[in-house]
Parts: structure tokens; C-alpha cells; sequence
């Protein structure tokens, strides 16, 4: 096993200093399949809640819980780990996390009780973000820093990827046979992602001054928490329609059941599409891929919202919705960027701040249906969501000018 150091300053390497090509491209592999087995666990569950609600005999809204008790794990695990591993190898890290999270879901096809199955929902959400956070730090610290975003991306793939196949085929395997079996195969495929790490993500070295204090100054940066703000406002908006999206596509298009996974599909192909096209942008401009992508989905969302009865421009917006994953990398990107010396703990916290933003995004939703404007109307929640965050963007560039200047 060689062994590399992973500078903190992340690209800052001399380009014949940076590893092979293949070596690159193994780590990434390695990576990504570690996103599809959290993507796949954190969304088959939406597809699989009557037959958890019916195995252990609570009505589907409380079998619902399990979702949020995973978010909730997301949201506290990612700044957490981030401080207390400061001192933590990142390959040992990686390997840790994706052990907690095997062992989560293993145990969580095993869970004797709704409780204790809702308790395992939120061990296996803790490393979550922390992994993504520390993967990207590792999949940028081995390219250019031009490269940098599209490394990202590929480490990326793997979630955006699981929304198209991985998540699709679980929840089919799982109503069809068991959804136990759903879970124990999104376990199977955490400890596939220990071994490839372990063969694949060469040894690093832990800076001399890393501490659990050094990352907690990340809050003490505006531009930390204003790239936070932007994640966990101004992308609530995809969540106010997907959260919907199966109410919409019965009760707007009317159209029968059986046309929800194509929608589902038309989605995850969507985040595809924008996760490669984001990640290349971003390495031409972060900022304005972020503040292009706030745009874009102000425009998006309106177009969904507008036309939503019409089945065919339904399924054009839920695929133009799904591109709006485009800002993904360039959001990651830019809080290594902004972080200086405390990039573990910024770069996890991304993924809780998306978290939040799923939250408050169904949450908005939700309300907007029950006060009867209909599920139509969840496309202008996030049209004016993704509005907010283009505020809260143009803060976070005219500090960066001010600082510039």
C-alpha cells in the first residue's frame, strides 16, 4: 500500500507529484460505490414504507418517522464525526464510516421492533455526510486544481446514480420478496466499499496541526456559513416537488400509478445529466455555476408548477428539475475553498445543510397542500425557496469582492 499526503490545502500539489491516472480512477471507483450504497439506503425506504408500516403494525405516516430519524442522523453525524476524527487518517476514516454504516443497515434487516428499526435508521444516517465530505476532500486532493469539481462529481456519481438504479431495484426486490432484503443488500454493499478502500485509497499522512479546534473554526467563517445557507435554503426547492412528485403525477396528470417510477426515472436521469454537467462547469466557474444553477431552478420550478396537468411537459420538468443537481459539486467545491484549514468539517456539513433543505422543502410543501393550493403548487414553494438563496448568493459574492478588493 503506498502512501500519499493529502495536503490540506486541497490541489495545491505539483502536478508530477499527483498520482497515476488509474490510480486516480481506481479511488474514485472506490468512492462512488460507497455513494451508491448510501443513496440507495437513504431513498428506497420512501418506496418501501407500507411494508414497513405493515411489519411492524404502525400506520404508514409513523413508519414515515424512519425517514426523518435518518435525516436527523445526517444532520447531527456529518459536523460531529467531522471534529472529533480531526486527528483521524482519512483513509482510516472512510473506512471506518463505512463500516458504522454497513453495520447499520445490516442490523436495521434484523430489527426485532419499530423502535429499534428507527434507531438503526438514525445510526446508519451518521456517517453519511461525513463520508461524502471526506471523499471529496480525497477524490480533489489527487487531481489538478482545475479538475477539481469533476473529481468531485465522479465521487458524486454514485449517489446520483443510485437514484436511477440502485433505488429503483431495491424497492422492486424489496415489495417483491421482503423489504428486509432491501437493507441487507444496501449493507452488503458498505462492505464492498471497505474492501475496495482498503485495496484501492492509498495510506495518508494527518497533518501535524490538525484538531478538533482547527475544524471548529470553519464556523467562524461567513463564507462557511453562507455556502451552508445557500445548500439548505435555495435547493429546498427540488424537495418541495420530488417530495410530491407521486401525488402530482396521479392527481395533477392523471395518470395512472404505473407512470410514478417513470417519473422517478426521469428524475434520477436529470440529476445525472447535471451532475456531469455541474461538475464541468464548476471547474470553469464556482460561483457562477451556483448562482446560473439558482437561476435555472427559479425558472424550472415555475415551468412545473405552470404545466403540471399536462403529462408530457410533466415529465420534461421532472427531468429539468433533476438537472438542477448541478450546483452539487460546485457547492462541495467551493466550501473546501472557503474553509481554509478546516475542510473536513465544512465539506461533511454540506450534505447536512442538503438535509435541511429536504426538510424544509417537504415541509413548505406540505403546508402549501394542505392550505389547499393543491400539489401543483409545490413548484412555486421552490421557485420562491431557490429566490431566497439567490439572496442569500449574492451576500456570500459581494463579501467575496469586498475581501478582493
Amino acid at each position: 500500500m503506498s502512501e500519499i499526503a493529502i495536503n490540506d490545502s486541497i490541489g495545491s500539489q505539483p502536478d508530477d507529484e499527483l498520482p497515476s491516472a488509474t490510480t486516480v480512477a481506481l479511488v474514485q471507483l472506490a468512492l462512488a460505490c460507497g455513494g451508491f450504497g448510501i443513496g440507495t439506503g437513504e431513498f428506497a425506504i420512501m418506496g418501501l414504507l407500507p411494508n414497513v408500516a405493515d411489519t411492524f403494525s404502525v400506520t404508514t405516516p409513523q413508519a414515515g418517522y424512519v425517514i426523518s430519524a435518518y435525516a436527523l442522523g445526517v444532520v447531527i453525524g456529518a459536523p460531529v464525526i467531522a471534529v472529533l476524527a480531526a486527528k483521524m487518517a482519512r483513509r482510516t476514516l472512510l473506512l471506518t464510516l463505512m463500516l458504522i454504516f454497513a453495520a447499520g443497515n445490516i442490523f436495521s434487516a434484523m430489527a426485532p421492533t419499530f423502535e429499534t428499526f428507527t434507531l438503526l435508521r438514525f445510526v446508519s444516517g451518521l456517517p453519511h455526510g461525513a463520508y461524502f465530505g471526506v471523499a471529496a476532500l480525497v477524490a480533489a486532493s489527487m487531481v489538478p486544481v482545475h479538475r477539481r469539481a469533476r473529481a468531485v462529481g465522479r465521487v458524486m456519481l454514485g449517489l446520483t446514480v443510485a437514484t436511477l438504479l440502485g433505488t429503483p431495484l431495491t424497492t422492486f426486490f424489496g415489495q417483491s420478496l421482503d423489504w428486509q432484503i432491501a437493507f441487507f443488500s444496501v449493507g452488503v454493499l458498505g462492505l464492498l466499499t471497505v474492501v475496495l478502500i482498503w485495496f484501492y485509497v492509498p495510506q495518508d499522512r494527518v497533518s501535524e496541526e490538525a484538531s478538533f479546534l482547527r475544524e471548529l473554526g470553519a464556523f467562524r467563517r461567513p463564507q462557511v456559513w453562507l455556502t451552508l445557507g445557500i445548500a439548505a435554503v435555495g435547493y429546498g426547492g427540488m424537495f418541495a416537488m420530488f417530495s410530491y412528485i407521486a401525488s402530482t403525477t396521479t392527481e395533477v396528470a392523471m395518470l395512472p400509478e404505473t407512470a410514478v417510477p417513470i417519473m422517478l426515472v426521469l428524475f434520477g436521469v436529470g440529476m445525472n445529466a447535471g451532475n456531469f454537467i455541474g461538475s464541468w462547469l464548476a471547474d470553469k466557474s464556482l460561483l457562477g455555476t451556483i448562482g446560473g444553477s439558482l437561476v435555472y431552478n427559479i425558472v424550472v420550478l415555475t415551468t412545473f408548477s405552470l404545466t403540471a396537468a399536462n403529462p408530457y411537459m410533466l415529465g420534461l420538468s421532472v427531468f429539468l428539475v433533476g438537472c438542477g443537481f448541478a450546483a452539487g459539486p460546485a457547492l462541495q467545491t467551493r466550501l473546501m475553498d472557503v474553509a481554509a484549514d478546516a475542510q473536513t468539517l465544512a465539506a461533511a456539513s454540506n450534505h447536512s445543510a442538503f438535509n435541511i433543505a429536504n426538510a424544509i422543502g417537504a415541509w413548505l410543501g406540505g403546508l402549501v397542500i394542505a392550505w389547499g393550493y393543491g400539489f401543483a403548487a409545490t413548484g412555486y414553494v421552490g421557485a420562491a425557496l431557490s429566490f431566497l438563496g439567490l439572496f442569500v448568493f449574492a451576500a456570500s459574492a459581494r463579501l467575496e469582492r469586498r475581501a478582493g478588493a
